[in-house]
């Protein structure tokens, strides 16, 4: 393997950034112990914070040990329009219009799911929810459908405060559905959208290898999930149900999501669609509420400092794909998956030169298979995380124990693409 200093240097603290992301407790004791750098500590022990300041870490050695000038055109290279682009959609797919309309078509499903199966209202949205939202993201994006996933599981679980078991099993099963949900076309999951160009795959060969496979094991995942926690979910109470929003505001805020999806890859226009937005939100607040611009900026920060480290990881990431046989790199990309992005991993893939169809599938399978088990595996983790996190004690999300959640379901998936 050749490697320059920079890259080792970055490897190295790419490693301690993924192992900073499983000590974030231990940053929030120092907090209570050390009052005096409380804000220090609590900073440090933020998930979403970890990645972007070992990123800084990076920038100042390169600044040292080569020059400013160096750092800089390094930055200029890499590509941010993956992370503004989850900080875009998470603003507006948050919107409580947005949330409102999405509410009342799972109510509205699951009304007819109780009638058909003559089951509480609770466990049909709470299946609902997990089933059809993640398999909507290959349509509105992943980060869009996990933003909406976990706002309404926000409201019908996190909110009623869950067992420990319930919390760390919901989200276990949305990471790796959202993950493998947007695989029914080319354009909505991250490592996808990495190969989809290179490897001229189109929405119809991503449903025809991956569209049927995807959905057995999103509906296993899901059923699986409410017949095990269906007796600790509450109905929803009548005081709770939203205000009726009028079809006009619904109406504009779905075509201000539509608008950033369509445009996804262009920066400068979401984020134009992003500020008009927030202007129209201000001049007609009547029907909304806050939008979520902190929780947004953290990820999207998140994400930052991913592309940042991630793109300096080829060196062994690239080499050790090669010398696999397919069967080895979907359980090795798998497995890489769970301490990289997906996204980065997959775009590493298609620089491989001479490659076979089953290696490429492989490599695409294994990474969005695994990209339920960290809160780093898939690019819309981190959003889910930053939405549903001050519900677990202490506001403390266990990557641990997110791991563990994240495995029953990820076998699914695995069985689920090695089966067919």
């Amino acid at each position: 393997m050749n490697f320059t200093p920079t890259e080792l240097v970055a490897s190295i603290i790419f490693a301690i950034a993924v192992l900073h992301t499983f000590c974030t407790g231990y940053f929030e004791m120092l907090a209570s112990k050390s009052p005096k750098h409380a804000g220090l500590w609590h900073l440090l022990g933020e998930v979403e914070v970890v990645f972007g300041f070992w990123a800084a870490i990076l920038v100042i050695y390169m600044s040292f040990n080569e020059s400013l000038g160096a750092a800089k055109s390094f930055l200029d290279r890499r590509n941010f329009t993956e992370p503004l682009f989850v900080f875009a959609i998470m603003i507006v797919a948050a919107s409580k219009p947005v949330l409102y309309f999405a509410t009342q078509i799972l109510h509205h499903l699951g009304k007819g799911l109780q009638t058909l199966l003559r089951i509480r209202s609770a466990p049909a949205l709470y299946f609902l929810t997990l089933a059809v939202t993640p398999l909507l993201g290959s349509v509105i994006t992943e980060p869009a459908a996990m933003t909406l996933a976990a706002f309404l599981l926000r409201d019908l679980v996190y909110k009623n405060k869950p067992s420990a078991t319930l919390m760390f099993g919901t989200i276990g099963v949305l990471f790796v559905n959202i993950s493998i949900g947007g695989t029914l076309t080319n354009f909505a999951a991250p490592p996808v959208l990495m190969v989809a160009k290179t490897w001229d795959w189109s929405s119809a060969f991503m449903f025809a290898n991956f569209g049927i496979e995807s959905s057995i094991a999103i509906f296993i995942n899901s059923l699986g999930a409410t017949l095990l926690f269906h007796r600790q979910l509450l109905d929803p109470q009548d005081s709770s149900k939203p205000e009726n929003i009028p079809f006009t505001v619904v109406f504009v805020h779905l075509l201000f999501l539509l608008g950033i999806v369509v445009f996804a890859h262009d920066m400068i226009i979401f984020l134009w669609l992003l500020l008009f937005f927030i202007g129209y939100t201000t001049a007609y607040p009547k029907h909304q509420s806050p939008l979520i611009l902190k929780e947004a900026l953290l990820v999207g920060f998140f994400l930052g400092g991913l592309v940042v480290l991630g793109s300096l990881q080829g060196w062994w990431l690239q080499p050790t794909l090669q010398s696999m046989s397919p069967t080895a790199v979907f359980y090795g990309s798998l497995a890489l998956t769970a301490i990289t992005d997906n996204a980065a991993l997959t775009y590493l893939g298609s620089l491989v030169t001479g490659t076979s169809p089953e290696f490429k599938l492989a490599l695409v399978g294994g990474a969005v298979a695994g990209g339920g088990l960290t809160v780093i595996a898939n690019a819309p983790n981190p959003a889910g995380m930053a939405i549903l996190r001050d519900y677990f004690p202490n506001a403390k999300v266990s990557a641990l124990y997110l791991l563990i959640a994240a495995i029953p379901p990820t076998l699914v998936a695995i069985l689920a693409f090695r089966l067919s």
